[in-house]
Parts: structure tokens; sequence; C-alpha cells
């Protein structure tokens, strides 16, 4: 095991004291919505493998690009690479390892986000974690727990929802499709939502040049245009089609976000057995090609500009053809992944809470668990469907989105490492008490019980007797109350009514120009 902490821990903030009734509602709500700051991971990193396995990946990463090469499905990106003195045959670009190498050394190690609200930027990079929720499902499993359609105003809840949970430092952006929304008007509400329900970073749309740029004047009413021209405040995915395509959907976006400076996750969508050999090992240095690959593209479009590394990998049941979720070898892969990131100086991005489950129960806890323990010890920087993920991201859970928030807290606790901050006061205590006391009302209790342990409130502890007294409710319908009730109490982060007006002009006025059918 190495270890990378440098940086002094950072405590979870102490959850405020709650008054009873009105009275303490009231005060809650005028209180500001508690945020984490960035993770500081102070906990090793794990290690899976020496260094010279991750050496013979990299080494067989390049070969992979210099003798088979990665296809970019655009005219404009075969011209750069041709320009930047690239193997260019067609559409397939064979690329000299020292060129891949030269241009990935470009990326910065870090960068900080900034949101609309600077108290919720963070860092992205090194010994620094973000928790970031789903994204993409076209299905929800509503508050009461019926699977069906997303719509607007279950994304709207859903960023509320990241907008109020403390571990969650960005609100994404397609948390759920907002399917009764035309697609070709659809970015605009989900970007108009997410840069409205709250003020921490969010997430950019990909599917079309167009609607890149869309988001990009959307973030310049909000942040100024000249402050998005060079400065990160959104990130945005694009996805490399296992086995080693990038098409032109995605390669328009990079030149998009890219050419602001704004960072992209450069991440191949694997299929592990299926679109990549069925091999752990094969299946990494695959990904890595074409991650390498797309990362060494953004520098053609503007040297500098901060980018993640990414990946998707999950294996295939190999007897349906099925994706799974929290699988043995979707966590080894992650740590070799980790590995590759340092050896790279890159910003890394994983998943969390992926999971295959259909419901928020015991298959989803053992399938989360696996991945966000492997996320935590691999050093992940972006740590992505952290938050609401069921049935392989078809579906977001509002119950899975609560409990999700709250285990985030305890990881986000967990990886900060242990304090020693109170340990003379506890010795102390220990001679106060003497044998056969107890501890419960000496002044070190008094003063840390509130932020000595991790007390989740939606893990039930209480006796059976007292349990069934209660309703004898199981973990998703805790999930789902608590759902209902953070929602009741969200008051929304406004923005500059000039701002908000403009933002209203804007997607009005592109709405009009825009056809409700895909051609």
């Amino acid at each position: 095991m190495t270890t990378t902490e440098t940086t002094p821990i950072q405590e979870s903030p102490a959850p405020a004291r709650r008054g009873g009734g009105r009275v303490g509602r009231r005060a809650m709500r005028a209180a500001p919505v508690a945020s984490f700051p960035t993770l500081v991971r102070k906990i090793p990193v794990y290690e899976i493998v020496p260094d010279e396995a991750v050496e013979l990946i990299h080494r067989e990463s390049l070969t992979i690009l210099e003798e088979v090469g990665c296809e970019f499905r655009d005219d404009e990106a075969i011209a750069l690479w041709k320009e930047a003195g690239a193997d260019v045959s067609e559409t397939r670009v064979r690329l000299d390892r020292n060129l891949v190498m030269d241009l990935v050394s470009k990326i910065p190690s870090e960068f900080t986000l900034n949101a609309r609200n600077p108290e919720r930027s963070v860092k992205v990079g090194g010994n620094n974690s973000i928790f970031v929720p789903m994204y993409g499902a076209p299905y929800v499993r509503d508050l009461d727990n019926n699977r069906r359609y997303g719509t607007l105003a279950d994304l709207q809840n859903f960023h509320k929802l990241a907008y109020m949970a403390p571990a969650l430092h960005s609100s994404s952006s397609i948390i759920c499709e907002p399917m009764d929304i035309p697609v070709p008007k659809r970015h605009l509400h989900i970007i108009h939502s997410a840069l409205k329900h709250s003020d921490k970073p969010f997430m950019g749309i990909v599917t079309s040049r167009e609607r890149a740029e869309d988001t990009m004047e959307m973030a310049g009413l909000v942040f100024g245009e000249e402050f998005v021209k060079d400065n990160p405040v959104l990130v945005s995915i694009t996805n490399c089609n296992s086995p080693l395509v990038w098409d032109a959907t995605m390669l328009d976006a990079m030149k998009v976000y890219a050419r602001h400076n704004q960072p992209l996750i450069l991440a191949p969508f694997a299929l592990c057995g299926a679109s990549t050999s069925a091999s752990s090992v094969g299946a990494v240095a695959q990904v890595n090609a074409e991650a390498l690959a797309g990362l060494a593209f953004t520098q053609l479009l503007r040297p500098g500009s901060p980018q993640i590394y990414g990946q998707f990998m999950v294996t295939v049941d190999m007897k349906s053809g099925a994706p799974m979720g929290g699988t043995p070898e979707a966590a080894q892969m992650m740590y070799l992944m980790g590995a590759l990131a340092r050896k790279y100086k890159l910003p890394w991005r994983t998943s969390g809470f992926h999971v295959g489950s259909k419901l928020n129960d015991a298959q989803a806890g053992y399938e989360a668990n696996m991945l966000m323990h492997a996320a935590i010890l691999s050093g992940a920087n972006y740590i992505w469907h952290s938050a609401g993920w069921l049935e392989a991201g078809l579906t977001c859970s509002y119950s899975k989105f609560a409990t999700d928030c709250e285990q985030l807290v305890g990881w986000y606790k967990y990886a900060g490492g242990v304090s020693f901050d109170d340990f003379k006061d506890a010795m102390a205590a220990i001679r106060e008490v003497g044998p056969a006391g107890h501890f419960l009302g000496t002044k070190h209790t008094l003063d840390h019980f509130e932020s000595a342990f991790f007390m989740p409130t939606m893990m039930d502890f209480n006796s059976f007797e007292q349990w069934t007294a209660e309703g004898a409710k199981d973990h998703d319908t805790r999930g789902l109350e608590k759902a209902r009730n953070m929602l009741a109490d969200y008051e929304e982060p406004k923005l500059d009514i000039g701002i908000a007006e403009a933002l209203q002009d804007f997607v009005a006025r592109k709405e009009r120009d825009l056809p409700d059918a895909v051609n």
C-alpha cells in the first residue's frame, strides 16, 4: 500500500441541532443548506498490482494505438491529427506513443470546478474527491415506489435533492430524462433546472454540437460570458464507443467544451466480455488506449485544458449478455485504472453506486459497497453515479437517492481518515471515569457526541419491538419518507432576478426555433 496524503484532514461538518415544532422547522429552512467541502482523502490508496504490471498495461495500450489505431469519425478531427503528424488512413488514426504522451502531459493534474455559489466550488485531482449523482435514467422509481418514465418535474426534484444533500458536490444534469419534453428542446430544460434549483457545479450536454453550444451560452448568462471562456464551471461526459471508435457526436462536444477550457470526462463505455475481450487486464489495456486517444485529442483543441481520465467498465453476464453492477472484477479494474491515472498524473473518474438491482434492496447494498470501497481506495477524484442509480442506470430511485446521500456522509468520514485532535481529552476522560463508571455525562462526551461517530437516521438500530411499534418500515420505505421530507424542506437558492429572466428568455427563444420532433 502507498499513500499520497499531504493536506491536513478536513472534519465532516457537524449536523446542526434541530429544534422542535414549527419554530425549529422555520429556523432550519432559514439556515443555509449544509454542504461539505471537497473531500480530501487521508487514507492510503491501495495498489492491487506492482508497478511492473501497471507499466506492462501502459506499454500495451500504446502499442494498440500504434499498431491497431483508433477511429475518429469526423473530418475536422482527422485534419487536426494529420497536422499533428499522426498516421491517418481515412478515419483510422495510428498514434505514435511519444505524440500521445506529449499531448497527455499538457493536462493539469488538478483544477478548480467553479460553482455559481463560490462556497460550493470544488477541487478535482490530486488527493481531492467529489461525489456526483447519477445521469441518464429514462425511468424513475417515484415517491410511491412505482417505476415509470421520468418527467421534468422529477428532474427538478432530483436537482433539489442534490442541492440539499451535504455530501454531494455537484447536481449532475440529466439525473433522469424528462421524457415529457421533446428531444430537440430537452437540453434547454435540463440545464435550466440544474442552474435554477441548485448552486452547485453541474454537467453539460453532449448529444450535439448545437446543444453543447447552448449549454455554454446558458452558463455564460449565469457566470459571465468572459468567465466561462477560460474557467471550468461544468463537466461533460464523452464516451468512446468501444472498441476504439470516437464518433462525430462525441468529438463535436469535445470541440465546444475543450475550446472553452471546460473539462470533459474521456470515458470509454466498455461492456467487458462484449465490447472488450473477456479479460479484466485485457479490457483495461483497451480502455486505457481509448481514453488516452481522447485525452490527447483534447490537447489538439486547446493545449493545457483541464480534462478527466475516465472509464465505465462493467462485466457482462456471459450467459445472457446483461451488464452486471458491483462485481469483484469491476472493483479490480477500478484499482488498475487508478494506478494508471496516477502514473499519468491525471484527475480521474469512476462510478460509485452503480448497481444492477431493480430495487433499493440488499443486492443494491452489496453491489454499491463493493464499488464505492474500490472507488475510495483506488483514489478516484470524480466519483459519479453516487446517488439514485438502479437497474444498470435505467432507473433513478427517489428512495435510493436519499439513502445513498446518507451513506455518502459515512464514506466522506471514512475517506477523511482518523483524527487524533481529541485524543488527549479522551485519555483524560478515562482517568475521570475510572473503573466501572460510564462516559455519558463527561465533558468530553458532551463536547463530542454529535460529531464523534457517523449516526445515520435512515438505518434502524432500535429493538425489534420499537421497530415494530414504529411501523416495521424497511430501508426502502424510510428512504422514500426522507426524500419526501427533503423536498418539503427545499428552499430555492435564488438567482439574481436579471439572470433568472435572461435564462427564461433564452429557453423560450430557443424553443420557438426548435422542432418538437427529431428529424
